[in-house]
């Protein structure tokens, strides 16, 4: 009977490490859950969307996991607040230093796509970091607000290749390679990098570097030209304030504000404020967190953190994570 049991709890611990993503519901919760923050007589709701810690396509999957990966999580919550007749905006919260070029890409196009398919608004509040991913992400937004303590900017891009030769022969490791081509192990972190190769993903750097511009300028494109823009986009942070004075935010302000200039845009006098969650009984009031272990900085696995940052091209604020 012991060992049969201890057997079940081994397989059981083997399946929550293993790929296949499927979980157990002890809570019959199952489905995203509308829950109030602020009631009102309204009818007409406000949605309050969290974006938190590193963005990224892949994530592992859990047994206790209902989601998926970090773009499936927003992308349920759009489609929840689409299909919402009484959702007349949202307040895309942001807490990011930024993430994986495609996926921050991808949740850009997302808000388009859904602001274009709904004609809801959706505006931007930046939180304590909204930096290079989260900064482009906030320029699909109508309107962008930051805190007075917010860091944002570092607009550009970083490209992450590890390099662990002199590592492997301290412990008498070797790699052999066999190849079709001189490039095809480019960026390998078993042997630095050729001159060569770095001017290939410095090209491919460049390329996704004037993407980002591109995106800045289509939004912001009133108030700068796409030259005083290249100026100030060389990677560095701003504060707030200095944002601000560059342009690059529309306002400086608390939840307050965002929820007052959310309600002018969407030509309201009162809104009941909501969010989507699966964890219902944790959430008390706007300013706690609505989605569970969305970020790996509330988890303070920092081994996480950099297992996450595989080899390959960031809209990232690096130092957020080294530090």
């Amino acid at each position: 009977m012991k060992k049969n049991l201890t057997l079940t709890i081994i397989m059981l611990f083997l399946l929550i490490g293993c790929s296949p993503h499927f979980h157990l519901d002890f809570l019959g919760e199952d489905q995203l859950q509308e829950v109030v923050l602020i009631k009102s007589k309204a009818k007409e709701k406000i949605l309050i969307l969290d974006i938190s810690g590193i963005i990224g396509i892949s994530s592992p999957p859990s047994i206790l996991d209902r989601e998926g990966n970090f773009l499936s999580r927003i992308y349920y919550r759009l489609q929840k607040a689409a299909e919402d007749k009484m959702i007349k905006g949202v307040i895309l919260r942001l807490d990011t230093p930024g993430g994986e070029v495609t996926a921050s890409d991808i949740l850009y196009n997302e808000i388009l796509e859904f602001k274009k398919e709904t004609g809801i608004p959706v505006l931007a509040l930046m939180m304590g970091i909204t930096a290079s991913g989260g900064y482009y992400i906030a320029s699909a937004c109508d309107s962008i607000i930051a805190h007075p303590s917010t860091i944002t900017g570092s607009i550009g891009v970083i490209s992450i290749f590890p390099n662990i030769e002199e590592l492997l022969k301290k412990i008498g490791v070797k790699v052999n390679i066999i190849k079709s081509g001189s490039m095809k192990d480019s960026g390998s972190s078993f042997r630095k990098l050729k001159s060569d190769e770095r001017i290939v993903f410095q090209d491919v750097v460049n390329e996704f570097y004037e993407r980002f511009l591109e995106v800045v300028y289509k939004r912001r494109q009133d108030y700068f030209s796409l030259q005083e823009l290249k100026k100030i986009a060389d990677g560095r942070i701003y504060t707030a304030p200095q944002a601000y004075e560059l342009k690059l935010i529309d306002e400086i302000g608390y939840f307050d504000t965002a929820m007052k200039k959310m309600l002018s845009e969407a030509h309201l006098h009162e809104a009941t404020v909501v969010t989507y969650t699966y964890y219902p009984k944790t959430k008390t009031n706007i300013y706690a967190a609505s989605m569970k272990k969305t970020s790996l900085f509330e988890e303070k696995d920092y081994t996480k953190i950099f297992q996450s940052l595989k080899s390959g091209f960031y809209y990232l604020w690096l130092p957020q994570l080294t530090n």
